[in-house]
């Protein structure tokens, strides 16, 4: 006998899709600006944190589009639908972040030797403007990080950007002050340097979702512990637990139950389904009960 839950809430970077495509234009008007500054004030550093706005929008944008696959309906071929391309998303986001650090080292690596002239009063200008507008991006993406890998994804994208412009700012300054153009390249590695562990991070957490990892915050021993309290329960086998995408953990468990309690079997699953849902946020899950001695006839399992 089984039972099981529908997926009772909508993706969680779904719920941020407005605010994403209100990043998305901000961040893209402001890449333009510092591309065009960046090549006028003949700065690396100004470059670099232009392509880190790049890739704030791209990020931003695979999540909004791969939230607009998640919503369409499963179907018999994909049963859970499309959440996962959210998690994708946020490999292929990783992936691009390493690039870009990758690309901007070697680029300051040439600049070391024969620092170019850089007009830094154009670099003051064009990094400030996008100071500001990363900080409203993390404010418009701040709640959702909270619930959603990708919107993470982005808002940590957003605030490196931000810690660059701010890198970028200094550089500006000390060129000023003192005319060291080697300052820009080494602004430049520092830009370089603030994607790397974001984007180590972003790739940890989306290849632990890929692996179907229990997900954070959960004690599969808590859980059977508060499953064996319903009256009537006697075991819990197979059990197992992992995040279908950002904010959609799912449940699976053998439930074996006393006979006496059999004929009650649909209130005695929507009383395990509660406390899932109340005790562990889980939405979905799929129960199979059973009865004592049942589990000697399905072979080998899992505890």
């Amino acid at each position: 006998m089984t039972g099981g839950h529908g997926h009772g809430s909508a993706s969680a970077t779904a719920r941020y899709r407005g605010r994403m495509a209100v990043v998305i234009g901000i961040t893209s008007v402001i890449f333009v600006a510092q591309i065009a500054g960046g090549l006028l004030a003949n700065s690396l550093a100004l470059i670099s944190d232009a392509l880190h706005s790049a890739t704030d929008v791209t990020g931003v944008l695979m999540a909004l589009i791969a939230s607009m696959f998640a919503a369409r309906p499963a179907s018999q071929r994909r049963t859970f639908g499309y959440y996962r391309l959210e998690i994708l998303a946020a490999v292929a986001n990783a992936v691009l972040l390493f690039g870009i650090a990758v690309w901007v080292f070697a680029a300051a690596w040439e600049r070391f030797f024969q620092p170019p002239e850089v007009a830094s009063g154009t670099v003051l200008v064009v990094a400030g403007v996008g100071l500001a507008v990363n900080l409203v991006s993390m404010a418009l993406l701040y709640r959702g990080q909270k619930e959603s890998l990708n919107v993470r994804g982005a808002y940590l994208e957003v605030l490196g950007d931000m810690l660059g412009s701010v890198a970028v700012l200094v550089a500006a300054l000390v060129i000023q002050v003192t005319g060291w153009f080697v300052v820009d390249p080494i602004a430049s590695v520092v830009v370089a340097v603030m994607i790397l562990p974001r984007a180590w991070r972003l790739l940890r957490e989306a290849v632990e979702v890929l692996l179907q990892a229990t997900p954070k915050g959960m004690d599969l021993s808590q859980v059977r512990a508060h499953m064996l309290e319903r009256e009537g329960v006697l075991g819990v086998h197979d059990l197992h637990a992992w995040t279908l995408t950002s904010g959609l953990p799912v449940l699976t468990a053998h439930v074996v139950v006393a006979d006496e309690r059999l004929p009650d079997a649909g209130r005695l699953l929507d009383e395990l389904h509660e406390c899932l849902t109340g005790h562990f946020d889980v939405e979905h899950s799929t129960i199979q009960l059973e009865p004592a001695g049942h589990a000697a006839h399905e072979g080998s399992g899992h505890e």
